[in-house]
């Protein structure tokens, strides 16, 4: 479910924070953690401080898909005319073994539409487990790359950096982390974040 529900059915003033909208997955939406520990609601913490002054909408919902994402983008666009949007998808398309065309053109669809409707976009990239192979680990970690550079869009190379292989930090599952690494994924975040806040 989504973290942030504040209306906001017409385009911001100038004296109203700016909104950053974050569509995502299991990852960003607090997945057997309570919502509060979540690396999401950290950062709508870091962002009251700042001037101008943003609220984050987190529309993340455990087991999207690209597919999915791409039919709700339109309509959350549409109600929250946000400045900046984030987008951390691809993870479970990969988990299943989509194609990465596929992947790739989702993700891009995405990508132009933010972008049409005047927010800049961070993509924020995930990886797979090492027994899905180094071409398709590749293959999907290059996406987001590629995407950024093609689009002049941010980038966070890998979300989980630095904390997908300590087994301290993540879940029995192996996939999730645990609510002790939900700053440590913040800090991946937050550098290309704050960076573009700044343009």
């Amino acid at each position: 479910m989504p973290l942030a529900n504040a209306a906001a059915t017409s385009a911001p003033t100038s004296s109203t924070p700016k909104t950053i909208l974050l569509l995502g997955d299991s990852l960003s939406a607090a997945h057997n953690i309570q919502l509060s520990a979540g690396w999401p609601t950290l950062l709508q913490a870091r962002l009251v401080d700042m001037r101008p002054s943003y609220k984050l909408v987190n529309a993340s919902i455990s087991g999207e898909t690209t597919a999915a994402g791409l039919a709700r983008l339109p309509a959350l666009l549409k109600q929250y005319h946000p400045a900046l949007v984030m987008l951390e998808l691809g993870a479970n398309d990969g988990l299943r073994g989509l194609p990465l065309t596929e992947i790739q053109g989702n993700l891009g669809a995405m990508v132009k539409q933010s972008e049409q409707g005047g927010a800049k976009v961070l993509l924020l990239g995930i990886e797979l487990p090492v027994n899905y192979g180094p071409q398709y680990r590749d293959g999907l970690r290059a996406i987001y790359a590629r995407l950024a550079r093609a689009n002049h869009a941010g980038l966070v190379p890998f979300l989980l950096a630095g904390i997908a292989l300590d087994p301290k930090l993540m879940q029995e599952d192996g996939l999730h982390p645990t609510a002790a690494a939900q700053p440590r994924v913040l800090a991946n975040v937050w550098p290309a974040l704050a960076q573009m806040l700044k343009r």
